[in-house]
């Protein structure tokens, strides 16, 4: 990743909902060398600065999901096209696969999500296995390749998966029960933890040849190294507490419950364990593991102390996941929680990019952070705002006012036809 060049950028008369403290009305912020450089009351602008009039307007840390398919479940879809290469559905367990390996980057949905706010994605497998692989971290920018997109210094995450997918998915082959499932996790770690042993001694002593190499297996070594954050898809409190107890049997520590529709009944454990909840707003009832789902879920989980994040899992989510918040915010009013816009903005980024292990870098809007704003035409928890401009890295990658200069997919570009014959 080479970031866009920038130019110094001044936003002044604007709200600063900055994540990381209370509001500032009509205050300005510098951005220059691809980092917020001041923001407050008012700011030093450089003679050579961009100076943009925000009066009205709202200014945001980037968005970061924690939980998004695009790329790797690209579109178009559809019989035939061949885009959707999320779930490695071959074995209950993949550890050996890497989400980056199938992201596309010029799915169409990328500059859209972009356009809605959103630069920092977590690009997941599938919910398909057990355990289905490796996470990529990718900063939303044009790209000829993955790599170009991949945040630099990130985390790899392993994505997990419990209850009634890979049960369903196995049924013919095992596991096809909620207990099968378990003794599939515990085989796996088990396997895993000989594994790093032999990896850990030989490292030590390197004495002999080195152990021989499984792909699988140091992705889940590394886990127990504490260099790759769990990210476990769960709908059942009682599946989280499992998943919980499965990792204080192997030493890990999961970073986030994905999806997490009964997270509210466990709440206090997820803020006693340290983990997240990577929510929906309002989805639930939608399958029966999924039907105690509540719209006060992320409110709650907030409320106990636990980090609250509103995730997508779903391209079309993604590109309004404000209002998702939004939603969730008035839900929690709505049952007596009383949930500030500044409570909310944290839903949307400081709390999601502690979950990918970025909270020093985004997520708030901070001197020294990366420049990764938005400035919104309005308050951004309505649902007639929209993000006018987007930063990433204090290079603008989208402006409302200029459509002629947003991204572009090769994809969208289309078919150009050409005279002649084609050899």
């Amino acid at each position: 990743y080479t970031p866009w060049a920038s130019r110094a950028t001044v936003i002044r008369n604007v709200t600063l909902l900055t994540a990381a403290g209370p509001s500032i009305r009509n205050g300005s912020i510098l951005l220059r060398d691809g980092k917020i450089a001041e923001l407050g009351a008012t700011v030093n602008a450089p003679t050579d600065a961009i100076v943009i009039d925000g009066s009205g307007k709202y200014v945001t840390p980037g968005i970061v999901d924690t939980h998004s398919h695009i790329g790797a479940g690209g579109a178009p879809g559809g019989q035939g096209t061949q885009t959707n290469d999320v779930n490695e559905a071959t074995n209950p367990v993949t550890a050996h696969v890497w989400i980056e390996h199938s992201v596309w980057p010029q799915d169409a949905q990328f500059p859209r999500t972009l356009q809605g706010g959103v630069t920092t994605i977590q690009v997941l497998p599938g919910s398909a296995n057990l355990i289905g692989g490796r996470s990529a971290i990718l900063k939303v920018v044009p790209s000829r390749t993955v790599q170009g997109m991949k945040f630099p210094g990130a985390k790899y995450g392993l994505k997990m998966a419990c209850g009634e997918n890979p049960k369903r998915v196995y049924a013919s082959r095992g596991p096809s029960t909620r207990m099968g499932n378990v003794a599939g996790y515990r085989a796996a770690w088990i396997q895993a933890e000989a594994y790093r042993r032999r990896w850990d001694k030989w490292l030590n002593d390197k004495k002999g040849d080195p152990p021989g190499r499984d792909l699988g297996m140091e992705t889940l070594a590394e886990v127990l190294r504490g260099n790759i954050l769990v990210h476990n898809h769960c709908y059942r409190a009682d599946e989280m507490a499992q998943m919980i107890d499965i990792a204080h049997e192997f030493g890990y520590k999961i970073r986030s419950f994905h999806h997490g529709v009964e997270a509210y009944k466990i709440a206090d454990v997820l803020a006693r364990e340290g983990i997240s909840g990577s929510l929906w707003a309002d989805w639930g009832a939608f399958k029966v593991e999924a039907i105690d789902g509540i719209k006060a879920n992320i409110a709650l989980v907030d409320r106990a102390g636990a980090r609250a994040i509103v995730h997508s899992d779903d391209a079309s989510g993604e590109q309004r996941l404000n209002q998702e918040a939004a939603k969730a915010m008035q839900a929690g009013n709505e049952a007596g929680i009383a949930v500030t816009e500044d409570m909310a903005i944290k839903w949307l980024t400081i709390n999601a990019a502690w979950a990918l292990g970025l909270e020093d870098k985004i997520g708030s809007l901070e001197v020294g952070k990366n420049a990764d704003v938005v400035l919104w035409t309005g308050n951004p928890f309505s649902v007639y705002s929209k993000p006018e401009k987007v930063w990433v890295d204090g290079a603008m990658l989208f402006d409302r006012n200029d459509p002629a200069s947003n991204w572009r997919t090769d994809f969208e570009l289309g078919y150009v036809p050409v005279m002649g014959r084609i050899n």
